[in-house]
């Protein structure tokens, strides 16, 4: 009898084998030129913006580019094992680093293509250019290296200290981050931010390092929601104008509204395409009371009383609407809500005293709308706060900060109790859960009031920030957002049934077409062609709670986090809404 002594072995890992390391080693020279070419001169003009003229000083750009090369090497050198730095990469590093080194060719590459572009030529390059586009094309041989996702390791336990550390951490320099791209001017400069952020996140999750985040922050999530909301307070004290901040007050707005549309959507399963319209409800209630002099009532009701008001007549709309509509499911339902939309909208603009009674002043809508006061508190007036200069914009950022907790408080009270639990059953099965005893229609309508209320919160608040309110404002699709389009889609991109997927992307959808101005006419055909990638590469959105996920990706959990920020269950559908 012959004994067979082949024995099986081990694919061969990048620190075992002589070529994987020879590749990781030219992939950190690679990073490190690339961030030294970030400290050359680019171009000898300074008619590109950013001023990539000065040698030894990064601007604009470059800048990016620097931040791109340092993730290369310090994904390259986990990946070689360096000691304190293979924590980073739990899921294995050979993904994550591939991403990292396309993300430096990209953002490196598209600014020398955009300088050659815009100034008319490559002759408009510095050496430095091409010393940069060379450097960055040299971590692309990472893809040269075999997977080693074989040899993820269990992560290290570390004291509650320093999880604790750094999780405020990661929220301290994730406020870097997002106030680093709401600050940046030029179409050419926040492309690169995101091409370059767009990479690095998708390294990042490759590498295991956001799911080992999730379980840290759904270990200590009231750590979590503190951190969180700190470092969201803190974003107006970085600002020395309020140009940037109102682009924040709007995104807190947007996300607000989004959240509460993902109750109707994504737990309940309701699709609704004229969610805008009880956006509008709140935001004319509240002009109508606000004491402006274009307003048909001659009131003035004080700013808790605006608010309780404004919700409460979207309730009443969202009862009144709802109550003959739900018992239609699917695309019927989808029809009837769309239709309710476009009706408040031709009603608004019809009420001007012509068409009909005389409340709204028709298509000129109610200008002139004051700021809010509270207890004394003019939040049209700047004031200072620990020294601080906050101007009007950013008293309005803090009352809609506090407005979005109550918001997400509502929502996760809501998921996890009786109710909410039902609407994840109706959802899934509305015959089934009919069976068991549950009362379609009453839950349903009780998704739709409650809703109705926060959008009608978060209009109250609108209509002082923007001190008017037109009928056009409220429409199914428009090249300016908050509209049931950008709001569907801001649910369906983030992630349904989550409460950060619908702030990621009501934030995403909110900053990309108000930096990316040239894109105003090509919105809705971007957002389409985005939906279809979507839903052909991450059908459960960017951020997906732990049932989406399973749902989608059975065979293969490495490439996505769990739960993020602790959500629970509730999540999309096989039907999708």
């Amino acid at each position: 009898m012959t004994t067979d002594t082949t024995k099986a072995t081990a694919p061969a890992g990048p620190t075992s084998s002589y070529p994987p390391r020879a590749v990781l080693w030219t992939t950190v020279a690679g990073g490190a030129a690339t961030i030294a070419s970030a400290f050359l001169a680019w171009t000898f003009t300074s008619e590109f913006p950013g001023d990539l003229t000065v040698y030894g000083y990064p601007g604009g750009l470059q800048i990016l580019t620097l931040a791109a090369g340092v993730l290369v090497v310090v994904g390259a050198l986990a990946v070689l094992g360096v000691k304190g730095l293979r924590w980073l990469v739990p899921a294995g590093g050979t993904r994550a680093l591939r991403m990292f080194a396309l993300g430096a060719f990209a953002v490196t590459w598209f600014t020398v293509v955009a300088i050659a572009v815009q100034l008319g030529g490559l002759v408009n390059l510095e050496p430095g250019g091409f010393v940069a586009a060379v450097a960055s094309a040299i971590p692309l041989v990472s893809f040269l290296l075999p997977d080693d996702t074989h040899r993820a390791e269990r992560a290290r336990e570390l004291p509650s200290w320093a999880e604790i550390l750094i999780i405020v951490a990661v929220f301290g320099f994730g406020l870097t981050v997002i106030t680093y791209g709401i600050d940046t001017e030029g179409a050419e400069l926040f492309s690169g931010y995101l091409v370059t952020v767009g990479f690095a996140t998708a390294g990042l999750i490759r590498s295991g390092a956001v799911a080992r985040l999730s379980a840290l922050t759904a270990r200590y999530r009231q750590v979590t929601m503190i951190s969180a909301f700190v470092a969201a307070a803190v974003f107006p004290f970085t600002q020395n104008t309020d140009m940037y901040t109102l682009i924040a007050v709007n995104i807190l707005i947007f996300a607000t509204v989004a959240l509460g549309l993902n109750i109707v959507v994504g737990l309940a399963g309701l699709l609704d395409l004229g969610y805008v319209a009880f956006l509008g409800v709140g935001a004319y209630t509240a002009a109508l009371v606000s004491g402006t002099t274009a307003s048909a009532f001659d009131v003035q009701f004080p700013f808790w009383a605006s608010v309780l008001t404004g919700a409460l007549v979207s309730l009443i709309f969202g009862v009144v609407i709802g109550a003959p509509t739900l018992r239609l499911r699917g695309d019927y339902l989808a029809i009837v809500t769309l239709g309710f939309g476009e009706i408040f909208r031709i009603a608004m603009g019809n009420l001007d005293g012509v068409s009909g009674p005389h409340i709204t002043n028709g298509p000129n809508g109610i200008p002139n709308i004051p700021d809010l006061e509270f207890f004394g508190y003019n939040f049209g007036e700047s004031h200072t706060v620990l020294g601080f200069q906050l101007g009007s914009y950013a008293n309005y950022y803090l009352l809609m900060l506090l407005a979005m907790v109550l918001v997400v408080v509502v929502f996760t009270r809501a998921e996890n109790s009786r109710i909410g639990r039902a609407w994840v059953a109706i959802r899934e099965d509305e015959t089934a859960a009919t069976a068991m005893g549950i009362n379609g229609f009453r839950v349903k309508l009780i998704a739709f009031a409650l809703g109705a209320t926060l959008a009608g919160l978060a209009g109250t608040v609108q209509a002082h920030v923007q001190h008017t309110v037109v009928p056009e404002m409220y429409q199914f699709a428009g090249p300016v957002p908050p509209n049931s389009a950008f709001l569907l889609a801001a649910v369906i991109l983030g992630g349904m049934g989550t409460v950060s997927g619908p702030l990621l992307g009501a934030t995403l959808l909110y900053m990309i077409p108000a930096k990316l101005q040239f894109l105003q006419d090509y919105q809705l055909l971007g957002f389409g062609i985005a939906l279809i990638l979507l839903m052909r590469f991450r059908p459960e959105g960017l951020i997906a709670n732990r049932r989406a996920q399973l749902e989608y990706h059975e065979s293969d959990q490495t490439d996505v986090p769990d739960k993020p920020l602790g959500e629970s269950g509730a999540g999309l559908s096989k039907a999708g809404a």
